[in-house]
């Protein structure tokens, strides 16, 4: 429960902060695959959801290809999508208030 009146400076530090880290992971992650090679791995168990939460906070610029196709490969994994729909009963819970996407 947030009481507090956001801090308009500190949101724009950290959007800032994520779009600054959507163009590095832009340049690092593979076109195809997952982020260490052909296998998904403990790295994309990390990385799935918090691409999956940072997007709904900062949307993921169009400038930044590879992120949204391995955002778009990590949801459409079965162990992913399964994740993501056990979650969503929960989805109220979200401090920012409930969505629909994804």
């Amino acid at each position: 429960f947030i009481t507090a009146k956001p801090d308009a400076m500190r949101i724009d530090r950290a959007k800032a902060a994520l779009s600054k880290i959507y163009r590095w992971l832009d340049d690092k992650l593979p076109e195809e695959g997952w982020a260490c090679g052909a296998d998904f791995t403990l790295a994309d168990c990390a990385g799935a959801p918090a691409l999956f939460y940072a997007d709904w906070v900062h949307p993921l610029p169009d400038d930044c290809p590879r992120v949204k196709a391995y955002r778009a490969r990590a949801l459409a994994r079965p162990s992913v999508a399964r994740c993501v729909d056990g979650a969503r009963p929960y989805r109220h819970y979200w401090v920012l208030g409930p969505t629909d996407r994804d």
